[in-house]
């Protein structure tokens, strides 16, 4: 799932998780069939259709939305988000692996180059969940099954997502008064690439990057 401050909400197609039912079936096919075989031949050529086609599924919904993303927007602020270790997470990694982080960070700079716009990146380190963007409280701990929480300083009802994605709007706002590496520089990177921002997080039920 990619939620922007706005509040608005892009769910992913999910095209590995929907269709891993039918890899599954063809990869037991494929190591069934006699090696040097012409059904084997076949075999793996359908299973390399099916992988073709999970890929193709995956990036035209990221070139959707990050279309529409840098469109309607001059700034947008994400995360570096550190995918190697998230994909350690055996619980996570392969619905990690299918929302393509990379892929969509990538179209974002490019196209919003395109649009004269810029993608600012926020710190590895930046905690965007857990700073309320109402008042800038910062809780001690939020552990990811923790999808709202209200702000014990002012009270600020949050949910999860849209208040990180409303941080990095913040972010990206200040990084446009303020280049990277100048006098009085926040957490985050210009890349060279209105201010709405995206949230990328993953959670064991929705994803998507």
């Amino acid at each position: 799932m990619a939620p922007l401050s706005t509040g608005e909400k892009f769910e992913g197609p999910k095209a590995l998780r929907t269709l891993l039912p039918r890899l599954r079936r063809l990869s037991r096919s494929l190591s069934r069939k006699v090696k040097g075989s012409r059904n084997r031949a076949k075999a793996k050529l359908e299973l390399a259709r099916l992988h073709a086609r999970i890929g193709n599924i995956r990036r035209d919904s990221l070139h959707q939305l990050s279309t529409n993303i840098t469109r309607r927007f001059r700034t947008i602020g994400i995360e570096d988000l550190n995918v190697k270790g998230m994909l350690a997470n055996g619980r996570l990694a392969r619905a990690i692996s299918d929302m393509g982080f990379y892929e969509l960070r990538r179209q974002l700079e490019y196209k919003a180059a395109w649009c004269g716009g810029q993608v600012v990146v926020a710190g590895r380190w930046y905690p965007s969940s857990k700073l309320c963007s109402s008042c800038g409280y910062r809780l001690e701990a939020l552990s990811l099954a923790i999808r709202y929480w209200a702000c014990p300083d002012c009270g600020m009802a949050h949910e999860r997502d849209v208040n990180a994605a409303i941080n990095l709007k913040h972010i990206a706002v200040s990084s446009t008064v303020t280049a990277c590496g100048g006098e009085g520089a926040g957490p985050a990177c210009e890349r060279g690439t209105k201010p709405a921002l995206v949230k990328q997080e993953s959670s064991s039920k929705v994803n998507y990057g």
